[in-house]
């Protein structure tokens, strides 16, 4: 039941935080050049993005850290290969959220719409 409602809740929040700039956009009004009105919207959801991209890729780690401490408790004779393996697996975990960054700094220093 937690588990539902954790996940519903961290749901919640995501959608909020993408849906967020749309909602509060100032589409009506024209926007006169080198004006920075909007600017600060978009810098809240992109800060939420990459906080939740960082939360998500650190439970990911932290669950295959705590899978790789119990095999290695289980079967210590393999713990080069859970090593191996559990590295390997964390470089692919971190290199989402290095991809998160990457994707929130292009949006925020080449917008398109020139907030």
């Amino acid at each position: 039941m937690i588990r539902k409602l954790t996940s519903l809740c961290l749901i919640a929040l995501l959608a909020l935080a993408m849906f967020a700039p749309l909602a509060l956009a100032d589409e009506a009004a024209p926007v006169a050049e080198g004006s920075h009105s909007g600017r600060g919207i978009i810098v809240v959801g992109l800060g939420l993005a990459i906080g939740l991209a960082a939360l998500g890729t650190g439970i990911g780690q932290g669950i295959g850290l705590q899978g790789a401490t119990e095999g290695v408790a289980r079967n210590p004779g393999a713990s080069g290969k859970i090593t191996t393996t559990l590295i390997i697996g964390l470089a692919m975990i971190e290199s989402l959220a290095i991809y998160a960054l990457v994707v929130v700094l292009i949006i925020l220093f080449v917008n398109p719409l020139k907030l």
